[in-house]
């Protein structure tokens, strides 16, 4: 095994206690934002020359939200690493019972390279929009008014349209271009690698479009009659990493949020919910496991040991635990490890 040697010297580096301290994480934070600083030129041209990603955006998601959470974490460390003391009950009042934050150590991260499109597409981007036929006669000029708003009359000549990653992904993303019919797009340039912003109508659930994520320019437009049916074909589905609905009545976006459950949910808007970092962002289900983001993150990579510190010299408030048993004891054991209900709690 080539990793054997890499394995057993971060086991060694761990044990030795030295990546336990705040001040070792701080610096190795710290490490990390000078890299994002001195580096930040390098990236933005690195992802402009392989796929076309404008600086904009690179520097948006790439650097930006990095050194967002890098500055939550540095400002927060010391507080998140602190012992959290918690409630007791009667018999361990003079003992100290806390939750110590240990980080796990040594841990394989598999980051996966999914992203066969950098048009500030991302596992979050919509895969199919459900709407009525009369919002979608409503939609489509909008939508293509929108198109030329950001990219203008012919989007293969602007420089804030990316390209896709590789001749792979052109050839499968293509290919989604047979569901439905093609509404607004649909030009392709294979030596470019270019697929123009594609919205795609009257697509069926079982069409190639909505078997997987698309990762591409290409929106499917599925139609349904009514709310109710519209939840219903997203409950039948594996749970999704990101739900948005749209409207302007908070009744529908509540009943929306109400009625399903997506790693992330946000209304009137997409992708934004991921910029907060007081959000945690995780999938569900089929979508993910796990979640990250600001003390998210922290609360992912810690064990959470559960800490019970007793003073020696109190032996006697123990006998009630041992044998002979008798009701009295039983009795008192009741009467100081007893957790009773409080009055009812109102969800408002």
């Amino acid at each position: 095994n080539p990793y054997t040697g890499l394995v057993s010297h971060l086991r060694a580096s761990w044990l030795s206690g030295k990546t336990r301290p705040m001040e070792y994480r701080v610096a190795q934070l710290e490490a990390l934002g000078r890299f994002l600083d001195e580096k930040k030129q390098d990236i933005l041209e690195a992802t402009e020359l392989d796929m076309g990603k404008p600086s904009f955006e690179a520097f948006f998601s790439e650097i930006l939200l990095c050194k967002n959470e890098l500055n939550v974490t540095l400002n927060n460390l010391c507080h998140w690493m602190k012992d959290e003391h918690v409630d007791k009950n009667l018999v361990m009042q003079l003992d100290s019972a806390f939750i110590r934050k240990d980080p796990y150590g040594v841990v394989l991260i598999i980051a996966p390279w999914n992203y066969p499109i950098h048009l500030f597409l991302t596992c979050i981007a919509p895969d199919y929009l459900l709407c009525t036929v009369e919002m979608q006669d409503k939609l489509m000029p909008a939508l293509r008014q929108a198109i030329t708003e950001f990219f203008g009359p012919n989007p293969r000549e602007s420089p804030d349209f990316g390209r896709i990653v590789s001749d792979k992904q052109f050839q499968r993303i293509r290919a989604l271009l047979g569901s439905g019919r093609v509404a607004i797009g649909g030009q392709t340039d294979e030596a470019e690698r270019y697929i123009a912003p594609t919205v795609l109508a009257d697509v069926l659930p079982s069409d190639p479009a909505m078997q997987e994520e698309i990762f591409g320019p290409i929106l499917p437009i599925v139609i349904i009659a009514n709310m109710d049916e519209a939840i219903d074909f997203i409950n039948a589905r594996p749970r999704p990493l990101a739900l948005y609905a749209f409207s302007c009545d908070s009744k529908v976006v509540n009943q929306v949020l109400e009625r399903t459950s997506s790693g992330g949910f946000c209304g009137n808007d997409t992708l934004m919910h991921v910029t907060l970092t007081s959000l945690p962002f995780g999938g569900i289900g089929n979508s993910g496991l796990g979640k990250y983001h600001g003390k998210f993150t922290f609360d992912t990579f810690s064990h959470h040991r559960g800490c019970l510190h007793r003073n020696m010299g109190l032996e006697t408030l123990n006998t009630p635990r041992y044998p002979p048993y008798t009701q009295q004891k039983l009795g008192l054991l009741t009467s100081t490890f007893e957790v009773k209900r409080r009055g009812t709690c109102t969800l408002l």
